[in-house]
């Protein structure tokens, strides 16, 4: 699955963690077909003349129209293709279907005058998913809360002593002047949020919550929690971003504003798929969301090279959907990865493609061959740091990729709090609470950032919103030494820095208190 919060080596904050758990505007921006497309009638009639295959495995679709092509006549030639239309966005003209046609894509592709691009969305069959985060979970005992709450000052939540990463980031302090606004809501997509934990449901929005797994947005009570063998990934997110000031617990980012959950992640698998992700933010699009928080990587590559005609298509959807949510108003936050990548490099060995099936090594440039959805335009890409400021040992990294950095954890910087523990504190299923770590972890902290200027800034464009993250943080230049998976201090000779940014920080750590004031 893709990587997820601590993005596990696939996922955003990628390094152990399951796998899955990380274009134009409109229509009349869309890639027009060459003018020699063979005409409509022709190719429809050719269509119908054979019977389509059903022998293959049952896979999952995206086709991505060309610009005056319709949705209808596209559904018509898919189901003579022998497909089955799952959901359509006519706002960006994607299609999402199935089919067991082995020649399911090949025959859409053929069909110029219509699709632009066409890919199955996985490699292995339709099965009744993962994220960013680096480790397992280490749950919060109750002697070591009691600790906690024993240190806390007046004005903290119970277990803030142990939240080194608010004060990180000043976001303790801005607290102090504005916890943000309820008119502003993250959407968390993500495994599902637990809206039943204390320290969620006061500033949980179900009207703005949906499970989106197979691509059709379910809205029924509940149906965004996470599933009951799935993961406790987006919840821990959930807390970071917006638990709130109660005497509970602990405190988010912007605890004043509201928290939406958008599951995209397969049940068993934790694996976050194409058609899901792109109904994740068509979703939070006509929800009214103003940020989403995206700590994962699309599976089942890890990369998606443009050369691929499958791979190729996931991109073209997912660009096209995160750029619809774009001009609806919404800023996209995405984790850079756990695999301690460098994306601004020419040649990475991509040893974990496909994660539904066999992995294939390869060796790919991440300038043409993009993890998804971090490196889409738009996107604010976020790398993770720990309690020493040095940049995660697990953390990807990229000279004019990273955009800021954010607290996500390391078991190597250990801070000087009650646990003693590096990794992050945040909620999870069932009312408790434990630490995480991965650039899944620093993810969320940038999107509360980002609600809390959006808070102070109600009318701030999402590129504008990006644009004051950028300016506000604070500016943090290579260091000489960095942490490694071992945890020795090795010499950082893969910081590379030039216009006021480096390759591990980007613009440098976000800064919450500049974002309230």
């Amino acid at each position: 699955m893709a990587q997820l919060g601590s993005r596990s080596p696939k996922r955003h904050g990628r390094l152990a963690v399951p796998v899955g758990l990380a274009l134009t505007a409109s229509l009349a921006f869309l890639p027009s077909v060459a003018a020699s497309a063979a005409p409509l009638g022709n190719t429809a009639g050719t269509a119908a003349a054979a019977k389509p295959d059903t022998t293959g495995p049952k896979l999952s679709y995206v086709a991505n129209l060309n610009t005056y092509a319709t949705v209808k006549a596209a559904k018509k030639a898919i189901e003579r293709a022998g497909g089955t239309v799952v959901t359509s966005y006519e706002q960006i003209g994607v299609v999402v279907a199935h089919s067991q046609n082995p020649d399911f894509a090949k025959q859409l592709r053929a069909q110029r005058g219509l699709f632009v691009s066409v890919g199955a969305t996985r490699t292995a069959p339709l099965q009744p998913v993962q994220t960013t985060e680096e480790g397992t979970t280490q749950k919060l005992s109750a002697a070591d809360a009691a600790k906690a709450a024993s240190a806390a000052a007046d004005g903290q939540e119970p277990l803030e002593p142990n939240q080194w990463d608010l004060r990180a980031i000043k976001a303790d302090q801005a607290h102090k002047i504005n916890d943000g606004s309820r008119d502003v809501t993250v959407g968390v997509i993500d495994t599902g949020v637990d809206d039943t934990h204390p320290d969620l449901a006061a500033n949980f929005s179900k009207g703005q919550s949906a499970n989106c797994v197979g691509g059709v947005a379910d809205t029924t009570e509940g149906a965004w929690r996470p599933y009951a063998d799935g993961s406790d990934h987006g919840t821990h997110v959930a807390g970071t971003i917006a638990a709130a000031r109660n005497g509970i617990g602990i405190s988010g980012v912007a605890p004043g504003v509201q928290v939406a959950a958008i599951k995209v992640s397969e049940p068993g698998t934790s694996l976050f798929f194409t058609e899901a992700v792109v109904c994740g933010f068509m979703f939070a699009a006509e929800k009214g969301i103003e940020v989403t928080n995206n700590s994962y990587y699309v599976d089942p590559w890890l990369y998606n090279c443009k050369a691929d005609d499958d791979q190729k298509a996931l991109v073209e959807a997912l660009g096209r959907a995160t750029k619809y949510a774009e001009r609806k108003g919404v800023l996209s936050v995405a984790s850079a990865g756990n695999s301690n990548h460098d994306l601004a490099s020419n040649a990475i060995v991509d040893d974990t493609s496909p994660d539904d099936g066999t992995p294939v090594p390869r060796t790919i440039d991440p300038h043409v061959c993009l993890d998804l959805p971090t490196q889409l335009p738009g996107v604010v890409t976020v790398s993770a740091t720990g309690d020493q400021g040095f940049k995660s040992y697990y953390s990807s990294f990229g000279l004019g990729v990273v955009d800021v950095a954010a607290p996500g954890g390391d078991k190597w910087q250990v801070p000087a709090t009650p646990d003693a523990n590096g990794r992050v504190l945040s909620t999870l299923p069932g009312g408790g609470y434990g630490y995480k770590q991965g650039t899944s972890m620093a993810g969320p902290h940038v999107a509360g950032v980002a609600a809390l200027l959006k808070s102070a800034h109600p009318s701030a464009t999402p590129s504008q919103l990006q644009a004051m993250l950028k300016a506000q943080a604070t500016k943090a230049a290579c260091p000489e030494k960095v942490y490694d998976g071992t945890g020795a201090l090795v010499d950082a000779t893969t910081c590379q820095s030039k216009w006021g940014q480096t390759g591990y920080y980007g613009y440098g750590v976000v800064d919450a208190l500049k974002a309230v004031k």
